[in-house]
């Protein structure tokens, strides 16, 4: 029999809670979508799911996003993906925080001088507790920038970055892949 979470598939008189279930008061529920298992011998009933889990994000986790906030010491970077963990969608319980000393391994005077509001950034989890993130490495920084003039994507000209509409340079921490769009 296929289920969906919170279907009714038994009772604790007649078996005992398995794997991807759950019970409320004597009823056994299923806590996934898939098909249900019934081991007569050890009463046991179980369902086998048949959809993956919503990917979690964990600590090293590389993450791509969106930066949506900037304070004196701290950009806050929407998660957008997460690398290796597909496209599914997942969970996240608002912004991401990349600190002034978690951009790069040198000191760091002005964090507007490294990011700016709508740079696409690549960093690494460093606590999920309160989401931080970090760039301190070479692979890791803004991906694709904008002008903070015109607000037009800017090319990569040495280790700076120049506009191709109005001409205006601007500095950030890069990631070694910047404008090539490989995660």
């Amino acid at each position: 029999m296929f289920v969906l979470p919170g279907d009714f598939i038994g009772t604790t008189e007649e078996f005992r809670a398995g794997e991807g279930t759950y019970v409320n008061v004597a009823d056994i529920h299923s806590l996934n979508t898939g098909y249900v298992k019934v081991n007569r011998k050890s009463r046991t009933i179980s369902v086998e799911p048949r959809t993956g889990f919503p990917p979690e994000i964990n600590e090293g986790d590389i993450i791509v996003g969106n930066v949506v906030n900037m304070r004196d010491s701290v950009a806050l970077v929407e998660i957008g993906a997460i690398k290796g963990k597909g496209e599914r969608e997942f969970q996240t319980n608002g912004a991401a925080a990349i600190h002034v000393s978690n951009v790069k391994d040198a000191y760091v005077k002005n964090l507007g001088k490294e990011f700016s509001l709508s740079d696409i950034v690549k960093a690494k989890v460093i606590n999920t507790q309160n989401m931080r993130l970090s760039t301190d490495d070479k692979s890791l920084g803004v991906m694709k920038a904008y002008c903070s003039r015109c607000h037009s994507p800017m090319n990569k000209d040495n280790n700076r970055l120049k506009c191709p509409e109005c001409g205006r340079i601007e500095k950030r921490k890069l990631s070694s892949d910047y404008g090539t769009g490989v995660f």
